[in-house]
């Protein structure tokens, strides 16, 4: 059904890329799906973007959100126990990142624009609670190699093809460990080093069924479900006695 849906769609904005120049967008693009569904027994999704372009030119995708603030703990060993010592703060840390291109990112962009643009993760803006803290970027790289150890930073751009000059597609793969909230997909059009045309387009994440019932619960009545769950514990408990006790 969804390869279906990407052929119309692609069909459709290559009929839009028919327009006179005039009244055509240089870039027009769309995921074929905006939500992903987290229900039980979730292990990832893989989601398809395209879009067409007005012209020859190179695709940079962004995929980021939804932010929040993190505090990285480091551990130090103290009497023979490893326990949490210094911490350090960081503002505006986006969830998951993900990046796409048609080339590798140093031949279409100078460093400059990389940066300005969040494009690779040494170019995520995450702003240290305390910015003269000598171990900010110590930190900050532990914070990235955590997140890309869970797979939900990529350091490695999926590659976008293109259908002739105009049409392009890729293929996302949002990991299985995503956190629910709204992302943002934003799509770059670049010609001779620059960024000529962009887009950006929503897609969710979202819980549903009976797991989705259970974390809005666990949420909206934390202290009932603290009790719930350690009601339901000792229940397991009393059976597993039981069952041994025939034995």
């Amino acid at each position: 059904m969804k390869a279906v849906t990407c052929i119309l769609a692609l069909a459709l904005l290559w009929v839009a890329g028919l327009r006179p120049a005039g009244a055509q967008a240089p870039l027009i693009a769309d995921l074929d799906d905006h939500l992903i569904a987290i229900t039980t027994g979730f292990a990832g999704a893989d989601v398809l973007l395209f879009g067409t372009t007005d012209g020859p030119g190179d695709v940079i995708v962004v995929v980021k959100g939804p932010t929040a603030d993190v505090e990285v703990l480091r551990k130090e060993r103290v009497g023979g126990i490893w326990i949490n010592r210094k911490g350090l703060g960081y503002q505006n840390v986006p969830a998951v990142y993900m990046l796409a291109a048609s080339k590798p990112l140093d031949e279409l962009l100078p460093e400059d624009q990389r940066a300005y643009y969040q494009m690779g993760i040494e170019n995520i803006r995450m702003v240290p609670v305390d910015p003269r803290d000598s171990d900010s970027k110590t930190f900050a790289g532990a914070l990235v190699h955590a997140k890309q150890k869970t797979g939900l930073f990529s350091d490695l751009p999926a590659r976008i093809l293109f259908i002739g000059d105009r049409l392009f597609r890729v293929n996302l793969r949002v990991p299985s460990t995503v956190p629910t909230g709204t992302y943002l997909a934003e799509v770059y059009l670049v010609r001779d080093q620059k960024v000529v045309g962009a887009q950006t387009t929503p897609l969710v994440i979202s819980k549903i069924g009976f797991g989705a019932d259970i974390y809005d619960f666990a949420h909206r009545h934390g202290a009932a479900y603290g009790v719930i769950a350690i009601l339901v514990a000792l229940f397991a408990g009393w059976m597993a006695h039981l069952a041994f006790r025939r034995r």
